[in-house]
């Protein structure tokens, strides 16, 4: 049995009633819209969610991952692609926060937890998970690095003011690709966003390019050592950004179970509730067990990260099971709903289509099944 503290569920409770007031008003206009409403993104700073595992000298909240995942399910019980945005968010600041120099930190993460947005931009459209086969450049000219190319898919990328990308810089002694990792402010010359993508699910984060043209940077800018990119990467995707995805599936699939439980009770068939017909209880049954399953292995994964221990195997297995199980669950949902389950006035088609496109965010099940049975079988 998960058991939360009490400092925790106080947290829970703050982010709740957050959301109600702010978000859960508006989710299915920021959904047709496929806006990013950035105001509510400063109006989070002062509770602590955008640094919530950011030490409080950095001017975070100095909580852990197990707060992120709290605050992420409640945020996509209603609006996911904003839970989304703030997993890009959150990746940004890890990746500062774990490979930064204390210059770096003390400059950047103060202004990110207060209120800027952040991001992680590796993608390119040759492929996302092959990272020695980035093309974007970086080369070292009278002192600074100079960097061009582009990425793709990258979310925050319209709204970011602090951006972290990976880039080549070379060859290491092997003669294989060096990636190194820069940071980048918003407004530097140069660094621009460029084509928005229009998407099916997760509407309300900003994803698009971001184009590099020319951007020089001063040497201070070099995040960890040169040849470091493909680390950081890996590591910010492969623990914070996994485990925020599962935790953002994870408020799809408790707000699949509440509208289950909902519509059930409230629709009147020959004169009785919804909820008399075994059928739909077996619907309830399975919604409420995969919920629960994909929260014990999503809270799981997230303690293991704050009590400092190996957790790749399962970030990916609470990854791969929240998010597939929560398009079966909006699917069901859907189902018990009849007719009312495609009508948009109801949530449940947008939980369908935020659970799909949580399935490709920062690794696809495929992928997340390569590494599960990659570290069973090194066991």
């Amino acid at each position: 049995m998960l058991e939360l503290s009490e400092q925790q569920e106080l947290m829970r409770k703050v982010v709740r009633d957050f959301v109600e007031k702010e978000i859960a008003p508006i989710a299915r206009q920021i959904d047709e819209e496929d806006t990013c409403p950035v105001e509510l993104f400063q109006k989070m700073a002062p509770l602590g969610i955008n640094g919530v595992f950011v030490p409080a000298k950095y001017g975070g909240a100095g909580l852990g991952f197990t707060e992120m995942v709290l605050v992420l399910e409640e945020i996509a019980r209603h609006a996911a692609g904003l839970a989304l945005g703030l997993v890009a968010h959150y990746m940004g600041v890890y990746a500062i926060m774990t490979w930064g120099s204390e210059e770096q930190k003390q400059k950047y993460l103060p202004r990110i937890c207060s209120g800027g947005f952040s991001g992680l931009s590796i993608t390119e459209p040759g492929g996302g998970s092959d990272f020695t086969g980035q093309k974007s450049t970086g080369q070292l000219v009278d002192g600074e690095w100079v960097l061009n190319g582009r990425k793709c898919f990258i979310t925050n990328s319209h709204c970011m003011s602090v951006n972290v990308v990976t880039v080549r810089t070379g060859e290491d002694a092997k003669g294989r690709p060096q990636i190194s990792a820069f940071i980048i402010e918003g407004d530097t010359p140069g660094h621009t966003p460029g084509r928005k993508e229009k998407k099916a699910g997760l509407r309300g984060s900003y994803t698009g390019e971001i184009i590099l043209n020319n951007v020089r940077l001063s040497p201070d800018n070099l995040l960890g050592k040169p040849g470091d990119g493909a680390k950081i990467s890996l590591g910010t995707l492969g623990e914070m950004g996994r485990t925020g995805t599962a935790a953002a599936a994870l408020g799809i699939l408790r707000g699949c179970l509440e509208e289950s439980v909902k519509y059930a009770k409230e629709r009147i068939i020959y004169g009785k509730p919804l909820s008399n017909l075994v059928n739909i209880q077996m619907i309830i049954a399975q919604n409420r067990t995969d919920y629960e399953a994909a929260r014990l292995l999503t809270y799981n994964a997230a303690g293991l990260k704050d009590a400092g221990k190996p957790c790749a195997q399962e970030v990916s297995m609470a990854k791969f099971f929240a998010t597939e199980a929560s398009v079966k669950a909006a699917k069901r949902t859907m189902d018990l709903m009849g007719g009312y389950g495609v009508i948009t006035d109801y949530p449940v088609s947008r939980f369908l289509r935020d659970a799909v496109a949580t399935i490709p965010a920062c690794g696809t099940s495929h992928i997340m099944q390569v590494i599960i049975a990659g570290a069973e079988l090194r066991k």
